[in-house]
């Protein structure tokens, strides 16, 4: 076997230090083409649908994969815009601001890239790039605050696959999750506050997270329990009682039993209790994308009101919010601690801010 080589590499250069955000993935064009193949890299991969190889092999060959790019287009023309598909620029913005942040802390030393897992751009491309400027230690941060095999787990395969064909291996760290992050949980907690002095506040705030089988819980993925986790944490935050918000799971697909309760049974089923208006947040997407603008802000709403709602309001995700990109900034500073140093700059502008406060 031969291993990759970097043509570019020469032993005199400045090693420097890598950050490279992940997020799930996007067509490149709202269209069936581009969908089937999206479709199929996302399908086939056996951490997200843990079914036997052959037997799913045809099934997404031969049934999924001729009826749902079509179906699955129609929906994403609905979300694109003149920038492309939402989790894209979302997780660019994401990406260039903490670009800008790290960069004015640590200086040219550090390189801050995005990739996505499937499609583009592709993990292996954007590795293959930080390794050409020169990156030694590569820290990665797929934007999933909860830990699942199915994206957290999948992510690091990807890192993995690629540089098993690699010469040159860097100095790996990975971020499996921050779902319980003290900072994250506020500016969560804060973006709906500032929801509630805008709108005022519904009858009840539901947590709704992307779901996975039910199996893959009892097999002992931690997913469920950290939803929960964040979930809790939130509404802590928020000062809320127990009947005052309401955790469920949206997104399933296939026959078998998924986490439950299911978010769009739980709307329909709301009115009849009671609950006349409901907000509707999304602690587990970093960026606003089609299981959320779509599928919540549109599909779900329309549930809700048939059965008798009279009021639904979604909060958006934190994307590339201010309060966002501190989060993931201080989260990303704390581990960088002992490869990434503080630009001579940061640190002069540091010691004077201290001085001026000792003087004070």
């Amino acid at each position: 076997m031969k291993y990759q080589g970097s043509p570019t590499f020469t032993h005199s250069q400045n090693d420097k230090v890598g950050v490279l955000v992940t997020n799930l993935g996007t067509p490149d064009a709202p269209k069936k083409a581009e969908l089937k193949r999206y479709l199929k890299e996302f399908l086939s991969d056996p951490r997200v649908v843990e079914v036997p190889r052959l037997l799913w092999w045809m099934i997404l060959n031969l049934v999924i994969l001729n009826i749902r790019p079509k179906r699955s287009a129609k929906a994403y023309e609905t979300v694109w815009t003149d920038r492309g598909s939402p989790l894209m620029y979302h997780t660019q913005d994401q990406a260039n601001a903490l670009r800008e942040n790290l960069k004015q802390q640590y200086g040219d030393n550090i390189e801050v890239e995005f990739a996505m897992r499937y499609g583009s751009p592709s993990v292996d491309s954007v590795v293959d790039k930080m390794l050409q400027q020169g990156v030694r230690k590569l820290l990665v941060l797929p934007l999933y605050p909860q830990y699942c095999a199915s994206t957290t787990g999948s992510t690091f395969d990807a890192i993995a696959q690629s540089f098993s064909k690699r010469r040159w291996i860097p100095e790996l760290r990975f971020v499996t999750h921050y779902h319980d992050n003290s900072d994250y949980i506020k500016a969560v907690a804060d973006k709906i506050k500032v929801h509630w002095e805008q709108h005022g506040r519904a009858d009840k705030l539901i947590f709704s997270y992307h779901g996975i089988p039910k199996r893959y819980l009892l097999n002992g993925d931690p997913y469920h329990c950290e939803c929960h986790k964040t979930s809790r944490l939130i509404a802590e935050e928020l000062g809320l009682k127990d009947n005052e918000h309401f955790t469920s799971f949206q997104s399933r697909f296939g026959r078998e039993e998924w986490l439950k309760p299911y978010t769009d049974h739980s709307l329909k089923a709301f009115p009849e209790q009671g609950v006349k208006s409901v907000q509707i947040v999304c602690p587990g997407f970093a960026a606003d994308c089609l299981e959320t603008i779509e599928e919540i802000g549109e599909e779900n709403r329309d549930y809700f009101l048939e059965a008798g709602g009279e009021r639904y309001e979604y909060i958006a995700a934190l994307n590339a919010d201010e309060a966002h990109i501190q989060v993931l900034t201080k989260l990303l500073e704390s581990h960088l601690q002992g490869w990434a140093k503080t630009s001579q700059s940061t640190a002069l502008r540091n010691e004077l801010a201290k001085a001026k406060g000792a003087e004070k």
